[in-house]
């Protein structure tokens, strides 16, 4: 076979020198024709697009043929040439081709019917080279590029806040433990408990929740920083909406208050809103398509939209005054309880139909770090509530003075033991700060529309569930 340079498809598509001879290289999406001319789909994961390979049967082996199997993987050389059918500006008339890998396809699990989500989650080794998980993939690529962007743009420092900790972020205690003791022999304290003094960090150590605690010592010596990695939380929720491994997006900024906080938020949401539109489109149009015809829409609605800011007051108000007028919930509502996802969504798809930003929670249902109200009763914690998502952002000023964060823990009883330089940051320097999290994959159910947050992550881990 003629050495040509390989043309990925997203360029080749792109070309405009008809005539000319590339090599194109992808896995055969679908083979049809007649007798004489097939038409091999290719595609090589650059695009949700396909190349059109125009195959004349008198040129090439029925040997080779029978081996051009939906899942097959080719190096095609041929002239590049004028379309004549409908879905393709051109097409490749092909003139060589090399097959590297067959697929049988008797046994090859993705055929061209339909695939329910849940099979193709049983396969997800394999589920990647569908058009669905293929554009969720590239978006997701994008929505990566985006958040760096934003902050790079803005002077914000990428900080990499550690994977293994000795704290506890949230104080839920929905931790996985790292160990190097043997399960079936572990060493014990004369009382009983279990004793860590020859374990590898010689202390009970865990896989963070967070890096905020980190990302605040970052943020009081480098102004404002942001940690984006992977966080692990051990609670047992077999929902559309939790995983046990995900990735987090976790901004910290000295100096600045609950304003400047809530502006932040709307900005950044925003903008990683639009750069999925500018450069996602061809992804967004096939997801808007298959997934939620209403997507593009709710994205558009998005970014041209101004948030509303609510307190969490007024929006238990609000919840009552439904409940009186006949709405039913599933949860009761009362000042003081936690909102559900079903009162979250009310409020934004139903009540105001735009993004909320909710301030002003008990702080009795927040966590220990956030600045309490001068009314006692609040803290300044920030939740962004979406259409379809409910909670996808959530923040808050946090305490910065040290007797009023020695307060909170022990009137929590939250063990601090290990957390003492944390608390440094209130003895040392203290100064206002604020900032937020934001769940990557919450986003990325917003941005493609999927309906199960375990279809955004390319390997979920749920109870369970620890394949591939």
């Amino acid at each position: 076979m003629k050495e040509i340079k390989r043309t990925v498809i997203v360029d080749a598509l792109k070309r405009e020198d008809i005539g000319s001879e590339i090599n194109v290289r992808g896995w055969v999406r679908t083979r049809r024709g007649n007798k004489n001319i097939n038409f091999i789909a290719l595609n090589d994961g650059s695009t949700i697009n396909n190349m059109q390979i125009v195959v004349d049967l008198s040129k090439f082996s029925d040997e080779l043929m029978r081996t051009i199997t939906t899942g097959a993987s080719l190096s095609v050389n041929g002239i590049l040439t004028e379309s004549v059918g409908s879905g393709q500006r051109v097409e490749l008339q092909a003139t060589e081709i090399k097959v590297y890998g067959t697929a049988d396809p008797e046994k090859y699990p993705l055929q061209k019917k339909g695939h329910t989500m849940e099979y193709l989650r049983e396969i997800a080794h394999l589920r990647l080279r569908t058009n669905t998980f293929g554009a969720v993939s590239r978006i997701r690529h994008n929505m990566a590029i985006a958040i760096h962007t934003f902050f790079h743009e803005r002077g914000y420092f990428y900080f990499h806040s550690p994977i293994i900790t000795a704290s506890d972020c949230e104080g839920a205690g929905h931790m996985f433990q790292v160990t190097t003791q043997n399960l079936n022999d572990l060493k014990k304290t004369p009382d009983g408990k279990v004793d860590y003094s020859e374990d590898f960090f010689g202390k009970q150590a865990n896989l963070t929740v967070s890096g905020q605690l980190e990302g605040e010592l970052a943020a009081m010596a480098l102004g404002k920083i942001y940690t984006f990695g992977p966080t692990f939380r051990a609670e047992n929720s077999n929902t559309p909406r939790h995983l046990a491994e995900f990735w987090m997006i976790e901004p910290e900024v000295a100096f600045i208050g609950l304003e400047e906080l809530m502006a932040l938020e709307e900005e950044f949401i925003k903008y990683c809103v639009k750069w999925a539109l500018d450069n996602c489109s061809d992804d967004l149009a096939f997801l808007n398509k298959m997934i939620d015809n209403n997507l593009i829409a709710c994205l558009e609605a998005v970014v041209n939209t101004e948030f509303v800011h609510l307190t969490y007051t007024e929006g238990i108000k609000i919840l009552e005054t439904a409940i009186s007028n006949g709405k039913k919930f599933s949860y009761p509502i009362f000042w003081g309880c936690d909102l559900a996802s079903e009162h979250e969504r009310y409020l934004v798809e139903e009540h105001f139909k735009k993004p909320i930003i909710m301030t002003d929670y008990p702080k009795e249902i927040k966590a220990f770090y956030m600045k309490i109200n001068a009314d006692g009763k609040t803290v300044q914690g920030t939740d962004v509530l979406f259409p379809q998502i409910g909670e996808i952002i959530g923040g808050s000023v946090r305490e910065e003075d040290y007797d009023k964060l020695i307060g909170e823990i022990e009137a929590r009883n939250i063990p601090m033991k290990d957390m003492w330089w944390y608390l440094d940051t209130r003895r040392f320097g203290t100064a206002p700060h604020a900032g937020f999290g934001l769940g990557f994959e919450r986003l990325m159910l917003f941005v493609t529309g999927m309906q199960n947050i375990r279809d955004v992550i390319p390997f979920p881990r749920t109870p369970k569930n620890a394949d591939f």
